[in-house]
Protein backbone atom coordinates (compact mmCIF):
# COMPACT_ATOMS: atom_id res chain seq x y z
CA UNK A 1 0.00 0.00 0.00
CA UNK A 2 1.97 2.79 -1.24
CA UNK A 3 2.12 5.85 -4.14
CA UNK A 4 2.86 5.48 -7.84
CA UNK A 5 3.39 8.00 -10.42
CA UNK A 6 3.19 6.73 -13.58
CA UNK A 7 1.75 7.19 -17.41
CA UNK A 8 0.66 3.74 -17.77
CA UNK A 9 -3.37 3.03 -17.69
CA UNK A 10 -4.03 1.17 -14.12
CA UNK A 11 -7.47 -1.44 -13.46
CA UNK A 12 -9.53 0.96 -10.52
CA UNK A 13 -11.19 -2.35 -9.86
CA UNK A 14 -7.99 -4.19 -10.48
CA UNK A 15 -6.21 -1.65 -7.69
CA UNK A 16 -9.23 -1.45 -5.12
CA UNK A 17 -9.58 -5.45 -5.06
CA UNK A 18 -6.36 -5.91 -4.11
CA UNK A 19 -5.90 -3.00 -1.58
CA UNK A 20 -8.76 -4.53 0.29
CA UNK A 21 -7.54 -7.66 0.04
CA UNK A 22 -4.62 -6.71 1.96
CA UNK A 23 -6.62 -4.40 4.40
CA UNK A 24 -7.56 -7.76 6.25
CA UNK A 25 -8.41 -6.22 9.66
CA UNK A 26 -10.15 -2.72 9.01
CA UNK A 27 -13.87 -2.67 8.52
CA UNK A 28 -13.92 -0.07 6.53
CA UNK A 29 -12.27 0.68 2.37
CA UNK A 30 -13.04 3.89 0.78
CA UNK A 31 -12.25 4.85 -2.94
CA UNK A 32 -12.03 7.32 -5.21
CA UNK A 33 -10.77 7.56 -8.99
CA UNK A 34 -10.70 10.87 -11.06
CA UNK A 35 -11.18 10.75 -14.34
CA UNK A 36 -10.19 13.05 -17.14
CA UNK A 37 -13.66 15.14 -18.42
CA UNK A 38 -14.14 17.52 -21.30
CA UNK A 39 -16.06 20.37 -19.45
CA UNK A 40 -16.06 22.75 -22.41
CA UNK A 41 -16.51 19.99 -25.36
CA UNK A 42 -13.61 19.92 -27.40
CA UNK A 43 -10.78 18.87 -25.40
CA UNK A 44 -8.22 16.52 -27.15
CA UNK A 45 -5.91 15.87 -24.53
CA UNK A 46 -4.70 16.74 -20.92
CA UNK A 47 -1.13 16.61 -20.78
CA UNK A 48 0.37 15.96 -16.52
CA UNK A 49 3.88 16.99 -16.41
CA UNK A 50 5.84 16.49 -12.47
CA UNK A 51 9.18 16.33 -11.16
CA UNK A 52 10.24 12.87 -10.83
CA UNK A 53 11.34 12.32 -7.51
CA UNK A 54 10.30 15.14 -6.31
CA UNK A 55 6.61 14.74 -6.67
CA UNK A 56 6.58 10.86 -4.92
CA UNK A 57 8.23 11.83 -2.20
CA UNK A 58 5.63 15.02 -2.01
CA UNK A 59 2.89 12.37 -2.04
CA UNK A 60 4.41 9.88 0.25
CA UNK A 61 4.61 13.04 2.92
CA UNK A 62 1.03 13.60 2.73
CA UNK A 63 0.22 9.62 2.57
CA UNK A 64 2.45 9.05 6.03
CA UNK A 65 0.54 12.14 7.36
CA UNK A 66 -3.08 10.67 6.60
CA UNK A 67 -2.12 7.83 7.64
CA UNK A 68 -1.12 9.56 11.36
CA UNK A 69 -4.14 11.57 11.39
CA UNK A 70 -6.87 8.62 10.92
CA UNK A 71 -5.01 5.54 12.08
CA UNK A 72 -5.53 4.12 8.70
CA UNK A 73 -4.61 0.57 8.04
CA UNK A 74 -3.18 1.29 4.62
CA UNK A 75 -3.40 4.11 2.40
CA UNK A 76 -2.56 3.80 -1.66
CA UNK A 77 -2.00 6.85 -3.84
CA UNK A 78 -2.18 6.70 -7.90
CA UNK A 79 -1.72 9.11 -9.61
CA UNK A 80 -0.81 9.03 -13.63
CA UNK A 81 1.27 11.41 -16.16
CA UNK A 82 1.91 12.33 -19.73
CA UNK A 83 -0.83 12.86 -22.54
CA UNK A 84 -4.95 11.59 -21.06
CA UNK A 85 -7.64 11.49 -22.98
CA UNK A 86 -11.16 12.70 -22.13
CA UNK A 87 -12.48 9.39 -20.19
CA UNK A 88 -9.04 7.86 -19.12
CA UNK A 89 -8.38 7.25 -15.03
CA UNK A 90 -6.28 9.90 -14.14
CA UNK A 91 -5.77 9.26 -10.36
CA UNK A 92 -6.96 6.98 -7.75
CA UNK A 93 -6.76 7.00 -3.81
CA UNK A 94 -8.00 4.16 -1.19
CA UNK A 95 -7.91 4.04 2.41
CA UNK A 96 -8.62 1.45 5.21
CA UNK A 97 -9.45 2.07 8.64
CA UNK A 98 -11.42 0.57 11.27
CA UNK A 99 -14.18 2.74 11.21
CA UNK A 100 -15.84 4.43 8.05
CA UNK A 101 -15.18 8.12 9.14
CA UNK A 102 -11.75 7.64 9.05
CA UNK A 103 -11.46 5.92 6.07
CA UNK A 104 -13.76 8.82 4.72
CA UNK A 105 -12.07 11.65 6.18
CA UNK A 106 -8.76 10.56 4.96
CA UNK A 107 -9.92 10.09 1.23
CA UNK A 108 -10.99 13.18 1.37
CA UNK A 109 -8.16 14.74 2.87
CA UNK A 110 -5.74 12.87 0.42
CA UNK A 111 -7.95 13.89 -2.85
CA UNK A 112 -8.04 17.52 -1.55
CA UNK A 113 -4.57 17.96 -1.92
CA UNK A 114 -3.72 15.93 -4.53
CA UNK A 115 -6.44 18.86 -6.50
CA UNK A 116 -4.80 21.65 -4.95
CA UNK A 117 -1.07 21.02 -3.85
CA UNK A 118 0.17 18.00 -5.11
CA UNK A 119 2.96 18.61 -7.54
CA UNK A 120 1.57 18.11 -11.17
CA UNK A 121 0.92 20.59 -14.09
CA UNK A 122 -1.79 19.93 -16.55
CA UNK A 123 -2.58 21.41 -19.71
CA UNK A 124 -5.52 21.03 -21.92
CA UNK A 125 -4.86 20.35 -25.25
CA UNK A 126 -8.46 21.59 -27.80
CA UNK A 127 -8.63 23.31 -31.11
CA UNK A 128 -8.64 26.24 -29.41
CA UNK A 129 -4.79 25.41 -28.66
CA UNK A 130 -2.88 24.95 -25.28
CA UNK A 131 -3.70 26.29 -21.92
CA UNK A 132 -2.36 25.60 -18.59
CA UNK A 133 -5.01 24.49 -15.88
CA UNK A 134 -5.12 27.17 -13.01
CA UNK A 135 -5.99 26.31 -9.86
CA UNK A 136 -9.97 26.89 -8.75
CA UNK A 137 -10.50 28.97 -5.50
CA UNK A 138 -12.93 25.86 -4.29
CA UNK A 139 -10.46 23.23 -4.37
CA UNK A 140 -8.27 26.30 -2.04
CA UNK A 141 -11.09 26.30 0.40
CA UNK A 142 -11.58 22.47 0.31
CA UNK A 143 -8.46 22.34 1.19
CA UNK A 144 -8.79 24.91 4.45
CA UNK A 145 -10.54 22.14 6.78
CA UNK A 146 -7.54 20.09 6.83
CA UNK A 147 -5.33 23.06 8.51
CA UNK A 148 -2.12 21.94 10.17
CA UNK A 149 1.31 20.58 8.57
CA UNK A 150 -0.42 19.93 4.60
CA UNK A 151 -0.27 24.41 4.57
CA UNK A 152 3.46 23.32 4.42
CA UNK A 153 3.74 20.61 1.83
Amino acid sequence: MSVRVQAEAFDPGAELNAFTAAASSSGAVVSFSGVVRDVEGGLSVMEIEHYPGMTEKALEKIRAEAMTRWDLEGALVIHRFGPLHPGEVIMMVATAARHRIAAFEAAEFLMDYLKSRAPFWKKEVSGQGKSWVAAKEADEQALTRWAGPTDAA
